[in-house]
């Protein structure tokens, strides 16, 4: 085929590089919706992203992004931290939106070693990149295997995958997820006078919780990379209501997409019964807001990757694997060997496109590092991905040729961009995926000349804009196997226009307009009021629910002050205006923890 051909030639024109293969990082393609697109009404839609109809039209590099955030000094916590090594390729979501803005406005990254400790507690350990810091922490060997291998990765991504029968767990477990989010709050004490703290992704969701117990009167901010389930799921989690109620401490939680923001809605409305007004949960503590932010891609970047030289090993390896599809379509899958990626159903939908396209047209390539090994859970579906995959080769292969290509290991970025390019059909069929970015980099990855189809799981959370994709229930392998023999014959100019589409909707909502956008949301809860303006209440947070309050008592100051003092009856009216207003801003205050915004005076505010 042409565009393996094109590739291939790609591949082995350029001299070597210094890229190295790289471990996929495993925050990448965290999994999904948990409810059918269109299946409920959305609570709201949430600003931001590229299907709101103010996204931005033109890329910006990722720094002009980064200077339009706030002025922060942020505090990032997340479970792993970005390597910060110039010589490794940027594989992780996260670590590609947050490294810039460590290194380039002072941020501090706090998160886990590689090392194990014995929880003893010491100052935080940090060490200079850029104009930032990272610090990290050896987390207790104790307390590790419950809290990351037990509660996190055995009872709640399952459960927040709404997989309920792969779920484990003991209450020990969630007594170490307890005690290691303890141990990192503790000891991100220590920049406890930084503007505000963003914190990430399901291993840390009663952090917050720990920080306000701690005293530390900073916004906090959460960011769900993973979907959040419906309200009969959660109750299957220990210790649910614990949990919700701890992340209901955070000044703003973010979700992948409106679903995601819907369901904890939902979950809040039957389990507590609060609801939300404007996105906003009122709460005995004060007000927590719920937004949408859908993490995106580097587009550029990922443009640059294509352009990069391999190693001269890596070129070798590409260049083999081009060749052996030479003659042939290309499907390409690239998932960690995650249970939630639905890569058995994936090769029983292939062995299907088998049977009714031409001999030897169409090959799979299927590539899947392992991915968190020592369970045993994880142990088991490998050996199921790997005895299917053996199957469909020895039903429909030859001596010569084999069908589906299958590489436990890990590819550079450079060398995947070549692959996604070659690929005629981009399959990524997750059972649920908190956004799926393997389905936007394959779309960056693409010729705009002839560019390759997505099918895709409408479970992925980029289903939510990628309309244009061919959307597939993952269960069903026969809709799977429908939607890659189209995709395989789709005609040129039905591709293009597909193409064309979601590739401007990347280029809108950038991953580092995804972070701006967060954290300008996350500065709102930051501003103080000056004490000369509320000596009686005294410094602090809160957010727009007071603003309201706070304008009627400037209003009725300012009405007090522009009086004639001679007008005695007037004046005091006009105090006892004041005073009304004052009382009805400071009562709720008192169950605000004493916050408040700093709002600008109105004209002729006298003080």
């Amino acid at each position: 085929m042409v565009r393996i051909h094109d590739t291939l030639d790609a591949a082995t024109s350029g001299p070597g590089g210094t890229s190295q293969a790289a471990q996929q990082d495993e925050t990448i393609g965290h999994a999904a919706f948990d409810l059918h697109l269109h299946e409920i009404p959305l609570e709201q839609q949430a600003a931001g992203g590229p299907s709101d109809p103010n996204v931005f039209d033109e890329v910006e590099d990722r720094f002009d992004a980064l200077n339009q955030q706030p002025d922060l000094k942020l505090v990032i916590i997340s479970n792993r931290i970005a390597p910060f090594d110039p010589n490794k390729p940027q594989t992780g979501g996260l670590a590609a939106a947050l490294e810039p803005v460590v290194e380039r406005s002072g941020a501090v990254w706090v998160g886990s070693s590689e090392n194990r400790g014995d929880g003893t507690e010491r100052p935080l350990p940090l060490v200079e990149t850029g104009a930032g810091h990272v610090a990290r922490l050896d987390l207790p060997a104790a307390n590790y295997p419950g809290y990351y291998r037990g509660f996190s990765n055995s009872t709640l991504w399952p459960a927040l995958h709404s997989l309920p029968d792969r779920m484990s767990g003991s209450q020990e477990d969630y007594a170490s997820y307890r005690e290691v989010n303890d141990f990192i709050a503790r000891a991100a004490f220590d920049v406890r006078d930084r503007d505000a703290f963003w914190v990430h992704d399901y291993h840390l969701l009663p952090l917050g919780a720990t920080l306000d117990e701690l005293g530390i009167e900073r916004p906090t901010g959460f960011f769900l990379h993973t979907p959040w389930p419906t309200p009969d799921m959660i109750e299957r989690v220990p210790n649910h209501l614990e949990l919700m109620k701890s992340m209901l401490k955070y000044d703003l939680l973010g979700f992948q997409t409106n679903f995601d923001l819907n369901n904890f809605v939902a979950c809040l409305r039957t389990h507590f019964g609060l609801e939300s007004k404007d996105g906003v949960v009122t709460t005995e503590r004060g007000q927590t807001r719920l937004q949408k932010f859908p993490i995106g891609i580097d587009p550029k970047q990922f443009a640059d990757y294509l352009a990069a030289d391999l190693s001269p090993a890596e070129q070798e390896r590409i260049s083999s694997l081009l060749q052996s599809f030479e003659g042939a379509k290309l499907a390409i899958g690239v998932d960690r060997l995650d249970y939630t990626k639905g890569i058995d159903k994936r090769v029983e939908a292939f062995n299907q496109v088998l049977a009714t396209e031409p001999p030897r047209s169409i090959s799979l390539l299927q590539i899947a590092p392992s991915s968190r090994a020592d369970v045993e859970e994880y142990q088991r579906y490998k050996d199921d991905v790997e005895n299917a995959i053996n199957h469909v080769n020895n039903q429909h292969g030859t001596d010569e040729w084999r069908p589906i290509h299958y590489k436990n290991e890990s590819f550079s970025q450079a060398a995947l961009a070549r692959l996604y390019r070659a690929a005629h059909v981009g399959v990524v069929t997750p059972l649920r995926d908190g956004m799926n970015l393997v389905a936007k980099e394959y779309v960056a990855a693409q010729d705009p000349k002839d560019p390759g189809v997505l099918v895709l799981s409408k479970f992925a959370g980029a289903a939510e804009d990628f309309n244009e994709a061919l959307l597939v229930d993952p269960n069903h392998p026969e809709e799977i196997a429908r939607a890659i023999s189209k995709a395989a014959n789709m005609p040129l100019d039905e591709r293009i226009e597909r193409w064309q589409s979601m590739m401007h909707k990347l280029k809108s909502y950038t991953i580092h307009k995804w972070s701006a956008d967060y954290v300008q949301e996350l500065d709102k809860s930051r501003v103080t009021v000056p004490a000369d303006q509320f000596h009686y209440l005294g410094l602090g947070w809160t957010n727009e629910a007071q603003m309201p309050l706070y304008w009627n008592y400037a209003e009725a100051l300012t009405a007090y002050n522009e009086i004639d003092p001679a007008d005695a009856a007037l004046k005091e009216a006009a105090s006892a205006d004041v005073k009304s207003a004052f009382e009805a801003l400071s009562a709720p205050l008192k169950h605000t923890q004493d916050r408040l915004w700093d709002l600008t005076a109105p004209t002729g505010f006298a003080r």
